[in-house]
């Protein structure tokens, strides 16, 4: 999916103006920002290229006219795009193969990630990533399918902080050794990005926006200054917390988690008072100690500051209790930038151990989290199945055979057989950890393990770089956060580090690491 037109609306110029100020999520122009990266996309020459580009990157549509197709995306992109607020979105076909760097593209690139749209030797606009998801339904109804392969473009981004510009695309196209013209999807890593950004600057000037645009920054000027990473995870170690003779007070800590858990479940960042008072208010009397009360107001309002905001209160309100935030109707959470963060599954897993670990001891831990939604977060799989309803009218069991059973309709993520079998076939069904071959009636017997989960809330990608084959016995240690994998490829325990074995390896399967860091990660080993 070619240049918009130099001559452009004023309408259009308007509603790209109006959304780069009041961008989807709110993301700033962050030029040395570490860990975000360029996502490269060709807009393509041809017609349809330059009728998708304008229709639904520079024009926008509404939500409400695809509500029927939006599938599970619906909760997310209500949140990206509330109100009348036009939905902005690019799609790619699948990739031929697993290991091409299209595939790569689509499965490495995170929300927060920059898109760079090219076009004739030139960049022609940048979009920031506000949210990924899959979805060929939609896709066929904004852009229908590919002529040549009948494809749909069904790998969807939806954007914000959208800014037209021409620049020429040869510095940077020779930076990441494309010596020709931009053929297809290319991811550009966060660290090529920042040396890129160090060297040269931004990849635009802002004397070459069409006229009526929104310019970005200057790339001499320095970058206003943003939550990243380390300041955000530092932020939840160091909450500032009353100390009882039982140790420190949970208020804090649970009201975050139980915030981290609805960004798992893709509601909304704030939510209303109504809801927290209830809730948090019901994990105080339960976690909160014998010698403390049950007050939600108090995390509520004074953790106000770099990571959490309350909207609503009159600013005369110096200390509101719980009838004032009832009153105001009052609304509290992450802030946009920190939402963005933890959107990312590795920022996500970082920031649950940090406040888990920091606060819960061995005992309240897997209570807690099972309690706020992110039990996932204590084993490698996360929640693979999901149990929806009970199909029984009166849910009552029904009996069937000589143990009573009922029915239940469940969601589990799809895996392709495919890739289960190639991995299988490498390794000879012998496992990576054990090397021992387990023999079944029907021949030898191994497990396709993933690395990172595919379940909720780890939402790895279902790709042979993202699996191990492995024994039932390793499998499940793998999985239980019993062993990990270190950087040099050899098995540890996770109590005491020990080197158990040595990963074997085959050159046909290759590994990729940040899902073995990611692993790494949840059994609290972070590099």
């Amino acid at each position: 999916m070619d240049s918009v037109d130099a001559v452009t609306s004023s309408a259009t110029m308007a509603t790209l103006t109006d959304m780069t100020i009041n961008g989807v999520g709110g993301f700033a122009e962050e030029a040395a920002e570490a860990g975000v990266q360029w996502l490269l996309q060709p807009r393509g020459n041809g017609r349809d290229g330059r009728e998708h580009f304008q229709h639904t990157v520079v024009e926008g549509v509404a939500l409400a006219d695809y509500e029927d197709v939006l599938g599970d995306a619906a909760p997310r992109l209500a949140e990206c795009f509330p109100g009348d607020a036009v939905a902005r979105f690019w799609g790619a076909t699948p990739a031929a193969h697993d290991w091409h760097p299209k595939a790569k593209a689509i499965r490495d690139s995170e929300v927060g990630d920059e898109v760079l749209f090219y076009n004739s030797w030139k960049f022609i606009a940048r979009a920031t990533i506000v949210h990924k998801f899959r979805n060929e339904r939609l896709a066929a109804r904004l852009w229908g399918t590919d002529e040549e392969s009948g494809a749909t473009w069904q790998h969807m981004i939806a954007l914000g902080d959208v800014v037209q510009f021409e620049a020429e695309a040869r510095p940077l196209l020779d930076s990441i050794n494309v010596s020709g013209a931009l053929r297809g999807l290319t991811l550009v890593s966060a660290e090529k990005r920042l040396a890129y950004i160090r060297e040269r600057g931004m990849p635009w000037s802002p004397r070459t926006s069409l006229g009526g645009f929104p310019s970005p920054r200057n790339p001499t000027t320095e970058p206003a200054p943003s939550l990243g990473e380390r300041e955000l995870l530092n932020a939840f170690t160091a909450l500032r917390t009353h100390t009882r003779p039982d140790g420190p007070s949970l208020h804090k800590p649970l009201a975050l988690l139980w915030s981290l858990g609805r960004l798992t479940e893709g509601k909304a960042r704030l939510a209303p008072w109504s809801d927290f008072e209830r809730e948090v208010g019901g994990l105080l009397s339960e976690f909160g100690g014998t010698g403390s009360r049950a007050t939600p107001h108090y995390p509520f309002w004074r953790l106000r500051g770099d990571i959490w905001e309350v909207e609503g209160v009159p600013g005369d309100v110096s200390d509101p209790g719980p009838e004032a935030l009832r009153r105001a109707d009052a609304k509290g959470g992450f802030v946009d930038e920190a939402a963005r963060l933890l959107r990312k599954a590795r920022v996500r897993a970082k920031a649950v151990r940090a406040l888990s670990s920091t606060y819960f001891d061995a005992d309240t831990m897997p209570l807690v989290l099972e309690q706020v939604g992110l039990s996932g977060y204590l084993n490698a799989s996360g929640h693979t199945t999901s149990e929806a309803t009970d199909t029984s009218a009166d849910d009552t069991e029904t009996p069937s055979g000589p143990v009573e059973r009922r029915t239940v309709v469940s969601a589990r993520p799809t895996r392709n057989p495919k890739l289960v079998k190639n991995v299988k076939q490498w390794h000879r069904s012998i496992c990576q950890v054990c090397s021992t071959p387990l023999e079944g009636l029907l021949g030898p017997f191994s497990e396709a393990a993933h690395i990172q989960g595919l379940g909720t809330p780890h939402e790895g990608p279902d790709h042979t770089s993202n699996m191990l084959c492995l024994c039932p016995n390793h499998h499940t240690q793998f999985d239980g956060l019993a062993i990990y994998i270190d950087a040099q490829w050899n098995v540890r325990r996770t109590t005491d580090d020990e080197v158990l074995f040595e990963l074997r390896l085959d050159p046909q399967h290759r590994i990729a690491q940040e899902h073995v860091a990611y692993h790494r990660l949840l059994c609290g080993k972070d590099d």
